[in-house]
This record gives C-alpha cells, structure tokens and sequence, in this order.
C-alpha cells in the first residue's frame, strides 16, 4: 500500500469518527420514544425488504463458496427468512427494553444535606469491528441507538453485501425519525488499513468491540489503543454429574452440542461422571454419531466404541466450531472443575445434576462468564437472556461480562442534589 492511499483512508475513518463524535453528544439526551420509534421502523424495514436481504446474501455466499471459504464461517454468513424475522424481532424487542439511559441509583441522604446518587449515560461512539455474522449490523446499531451511543460499523469484506442491504433499512429508518445518521456509519472500504486506524483513533472512539475468529480478536486486542470488550474463545463445557437424570442430561447435551456447530456458545467438551457413564455415554455417542459429530475421547470412553479417536491434550483447549466434539469421563464434581478451569475460556459452562448443593458448588466454582445448571449452554446468547440482541459476549471481568446488552454499553456518573449547602 502506498503512503497515500494510507494517508487517504486514515482521513476517511478519522471523518467518520468525528461526525461520530458529534452524533454521540446529541443521542446521549435523545428521547426515548423517538429512539423506539426509529427502531420499530428499522425492524418493519428489515422484515419488508427481506427479498433484498435475501438476494444480497446470496452474492456474499456465491463468493463464500467460491473462495472455499470455512465452514463455521460460511454457516454464520448465510441468511435466510428465518434469520431475517428473528433479526427483526431482536430489533423490535430492543424497542420494547426499558432505556437505561438518565437512570438514577442510589440517592442517598449525606450528613452535609447533599443528596448522592449514580446516573447511567452512554459510553459515547461505540467502534464495532466483526467477521461473517450480518444480523450484527442490525444488533450493534439497535443496541447503540437505545443505548444513547453512536456507532461506527466495519464488517468483513466476505458479508459486504449483506451489511450494505441492512445498513440501508437503518439509515432509512433513522431519516424517517429525524435522529442523525451519522449516528450508524458503515466502514465502506473493505481495506484493511481501515481497522488499524479505527482502533487508533482514541480521541474520537470510547470502546472497541470485536467480534470474529481469535486471529482478529488478538489482533485487536494487541494494537488497539482504546478499551476494547472481547471473548476470544468459546470452549464450553456441559459435565454430566452422577446426579443428574439421564434423559435431561442426553437431550441437553446433544443440544448443546448440534442445535448449530459455529457459535461461540456450543459445546465442544463433554464431560462425564463415571459413576453415570454406562447410564448415559451409549445414547449420547450413537446419538452425535448419526449427526455425522465426530467423537474424540480419552481411553476410557474410546472403550464405548470403536468409532471414537483418541483425544489429545491439544483437543481438550481447542474450540472446533465444526461436528467434533472431546469427551472425557471424570471421577467427579471436583475433578471437572478442575478440568474446566484447566482448559476452559471463562465463556459458558454447565452442570446436570438434580443435586442443589453440587450445582451451588459449580455455580460457585466455575469462573465463567455464564455458569448454567440444567440448561444447554446454548442460551448463552443475549436475546435469550432477554436483553433483546448482544453487542458481544465479554469473558473479562470489567466493565461488562457475558453478553453485553444495553446496560454494557452505558457508564456511571455521581450526580449531587443540593438546595444550597457548602462545605465548611
């Protein structure tokens, strides 16, 4: 690449971040129903125009497929009816939210007669940079919009198309309504000098959020110089306890497992109780075997068939985002968690036991972003949790965790009430 070429696209990006800027000090006080009423424009748009959705995706996957592109990738960017009403009603539902936004917590009487409190407002210009998934567009401005932030969108080149259509029924929604369009701006250039840039560009963008395979998260993660919320990956665990009853451990954990390969809650770990393996471990294996789940074990559950391949160490930490899955038998509650804690990512995990007392333990125990009991760890998922979509899933601890809905994209601010006092 050239100097000026650079030169020119970091002038683009650093245009967009200053009319983000300016955007972000005019949604911070917008009013809330005229920010539900752009969203519910936004999702009949979306529902309405789906045959152009529809026919857009199409090129990005005639692409897809002709760069024999992965498959986890090519399944999380394909649309189809069905996804574009649930991409709708995720937008509708964030419509439906209450607006964190101007909340005040915790007023409180101090002995000066001041009164003391925290007001929830928006982080400011949000910079969401992602791979593959389009209903993202949709989800990061819906979340933003409502929120009181702006946000700057960079999709992969491999989805151009589809995020363009989408991005369409937002801009259009928001002139309807009259709130600036520049508060959803779409990176149009597909170089990726434009990402560099944005995550550099700390004086216009308040909080980077990445969404995409490990290579990208990592590259963000090392270069940028704004805060960023991230995952990086998603080895999800489901340990079937002794307890547990057999026929909700077989259906959670094929589901869990195969309901679809390529997300970031799937499970990609089994872990079984020996005392219950004979119970269980039959059912489940022919089960992921007619899905066409390729079973890697350890040597005591490759004793069940001959069908399943050794496991390796390197297995055990691998998120496979594909029909494979690792399956080890564990002595118990204890030697799981330490499993877990030995190869996990802090992302979601669960337990399926009928005994309260080892699934407080687990709930305890597991230092993860989402611990579940007698759930497929499918639900990990922000529209599950109701909080309409997810801007991501964070795995750190501040200043958000788990899915990252409204609440993850605002801050707090003391606000003090007074009738006149002053400090002596």
């Amino acid at each position: 690449m050239t100097e000026e070429i650079d030169r020119d696209i970091q002038a683009y990006v650093r245009r967009l971040g200053a009319a983000a800027r300016e955007a972000s000090r005019r949604m911070a006080t917008m009013d809330t129903g005229k920010k539900n009423l752009a969203l519910q424009n936004m999702a009949s748009l979306i529902e309405d125009r789906m045959e152009i959705l529809l026919e857009a995706n199409g090129k990005d996957m005639q692409a897809a497929q002709a760069a024999n592109m992965d498959d986890a990738l090519v399944e999380r960017l394909s649309l189809n009816p069905e996804r574009v009403r649930a991409m709708a009603e995720a937008v509708q539902q964030v419509a439906g939210l209450p607006d964190p936004v101007g909340e005040i917590d915790n007023l409180r009487n101090r002995p000066s007669g001041i009164k003391v409190g925290k007001m929830r407002v928006p982080l400011g210009v949000v910079g969401m940079i992602y791979e593959s998934r389009p209903n993202v567009t949709a989800d990061a401005a819906s979340l933003c919009l409502k929120s009181g932030n702006a946000v700057i969108l960079r999709g992969g080149s491999e989805a151009r198309h589809s995020n363009q259509a989408i991005y369409q029924c937002i801009q259009d929604a928001l002139i309807r309504i009259g709130i600036p369009e520049t508060a959803v701006q779409l990176i149009e250039t597909t170089d990726r000098a434009a990402v560099g840039h944005l995550i550099q560009m700390d004086d216009y963008v308040d909080v980077i959020v990445p969404r995409g395979g490990k290579g990208l998260i990592e590259r963000i993660s090392n270069e940028s110089r704004i805060p960023v919320i991230k995952h990086l990956d998603g080895v999800c665990h489901v340990y079937i306890d002794d307890r547990a009853d057999p026929g909700k451990a077989v259906a959670i954990a094929v589901n869990a497992k195969t309901q679809r390969y390529g997300t970031c809650n799937t499970m990609e770990t089994l872990l079984v109780s020996e005392a219950i393996a004979e119970q269980v471990l039959p059912d489940l294996i022919r089960q992921f075997l007619d899905k066409g789940v390729e079973l890697r074990g350890c040597e005591k559950v490759c004793a069940f068939s001959d069908a399943i391949r050794p496991a390796t160490d390197i297995d055990w930490a691998t998120e496979y985002l594909a029909p494979v899955l690792s399956i080890r038998i564990v002595s118990g509650l204890d030697a799981a968690m330490e499993h877990i804690e030995k190869y996990g990512s802090h992302h979601t995990d669960a337990i399926v036991t009928e005994d309260w007392s080892r699934a407080h333990r687990f709930l305890q125990g597991v230092d993860s972003s989402s611990v579940m009991v007698n759930a497929s760890t499918r639900f990990a998922d922000g529209f599950e949790y109701g909080l309409g979509a997810e801007i991501g899933i964070s795995t750190d601890k501040l200043h958000a965790r788990g899915p990252v809905g409204l609440e993850g994209l605002t801050t707090e601010k003391y606000v003090v009430f007074g009738d006149g006092q002053i400090r002596t």
